[in-house]
């Protein structure tokens, strides 16, 4: 007789709509910024069993709901996942991997392979860009051959940090290039200067455990024209690779084709000194082409065809030159003029590691079965050229110039 009676059914509902959009607020607030154990308590929600899934359907409501703070291109690329799962049902780990920046190779898998296609105009076709937008989308177009890479890329790219690498190295090459030509008084041709192989950074035969001397051997040239052309090209070809893939991972690339490149001479022309980053600029060059070659259809690059001959025939000369050259009376006599193989071993590095690193935009290279081939022959080399510096020059009985 003195009970209250309890609330009915539609006052239990209203309270707990009122509770709900109290929630809700808080966490479309929270979005954009959310550390990956917040998108689960978002996920959760949508997932009261705690499966780890939940519907396509909820999945899309989910993003309707918080579209205002989700980057345009972002949110395309997740509704392209929604629908590439036939079985109707969106992982959480994609989910947190996406909205925390990270892609795993299934999720872009799932993209690649799902049945509907991204209905929206190109990044290309997008109008009132400022000047450093225009910029970043056309590095985009300049190095990745797919529009959900170009627009993830595009999106996320905060140029910080900037290009670093390419740029500290380039600087060091023209800085020292500069203080060896004030040094001996010539720029031109500076390598028959008679006293150029006594610097330190040059690899010479006579001084192969000598370790550095294996990577400082790039900031040496053999004159102006040798350093204008691969300064050139690591600016024009190294710097929007880094700016898309890292400076680890260009860098990787790099210095890989520099060792490729004095273990090839000391392997092929254990006789001949080697000098300039050619080695590592083929590296780059070499993979950045064939990245283009196996995927021209997805290149949207202007006037691909002809720039793509220009770099070879720019590659060819410099190639020719170094021939030329090693072949040229010494003035260093009985030590020749420094050798070509390094460009051989760059171009080795940029056909094979290189092309996997380029090919795999924001995917973890360990989960790449090409990856660890490559890595292995790689290694494989590098032992055996060690193997070979320490007991084949002996073995051989080699009549090695002598040291400068």
């Amino acid at each position: 007789m003195g009970e209250h009676p309890s609330p009915g059914p539609a006052v239990a509902a209203c309270a707990e709509a009122e509770r709900i959009e109290e929630l809700e607020p808080e966490a479309e607030e929270r979005l954009p910024a959310a550390p990956e154990d917040h998108w689960k308590v978002l996920f959760e929600k949508f997932d009261p069993g705690s499966t780890g899934y939940i519907s396509t359907g909820k999945f899309r409501s989910l993003l309707e709901s918080h579209s205002s703070k989700l980057d345009p291109h972002k949110k395309e690329v997740l509704l392209a996942l929604a629908d590439s799962h036939a079985d109707g049902q969106i992982c959480y780990q994609d989910f947190a991997n996406l909205m925390s920046n990270k892609r795993s190779n299934s999720f872009r898998q799932a993209i690649l392979q799902g049945n509907r296609r991204l209905s929206s105009k190109a990044l290309l076709e997008e109008k009132g860009l400022s000047l450093s937008q225009r910029l970043i989308r056309h590095v985009a177009y300049e190095t990745l051959p797919r529009e959900i890479d170009r627009k993830w890329y595009y999106d996320s790219y905060t140029c910080c940090p900037p290009p670093w690498f390419m740029i500290t190295v380039t600087l060091l090459e023209v800085a020292l290039f500069l203080y060896n030509g004030v040094l001996l008084d010539q720029f031109v041709l500076q390598v028959t200067h008679p006293q150029y192989l006594k610097n330190s950074l040059v690899y010479h035969p006579q001084l192969r455990a000598q370790a550095w001397r294996y990577v400082t051997y790039i900031f040496m040239h053999a004159g102006v024209e040798h350093l204008g052309l691969n300064v050139v090209l690591q600016l024009l070809v190294g710097m929007p690779l880094e700016m898309v893939h890292g400076a680890t991972r260009i860098g990787l690339i790099y210095v890989a084709g520099v060792v490729a490149g004095s273990l090839a001479v000391s392997v092929a022309d254990m006789t001949a000194p080697v000098v300039g980053s050619s080695g590592g600029v083929y590296a780059l060059v070499s993979a950045h082409l064939a990245n283009i070659v196996m995927n021209w259809s997805g290149m949207k690059c202007q006037f691909k065809l002809l720039r793509m001959a220009v770099a070879l025939i720019c590659m060819s000369m410099e190639f020719g030159r170094a021939v030329w050259l090693r072949f040229h009376p010494s003035a260093y006599p009985p030590c020749p003029h420094p050798s070509f193989v390094a460009h051989l071993g760059g171009v080795a590095v940029g056909i094979t590691l290189g092309v996997v690193v380029l090919r795999n935009y924001e995917q973890r290279l360990q989960d790449q079965s090409l990856w660890w081939i490559f890595v292995t022959m790689y290694t494989i080399f590098v032992l055996f050229a060690v193997f070979w510096n320490i007991f084949a020059y002996t073995l051989l009985d080699l009549k090695l110039p002598p040291p400068p």
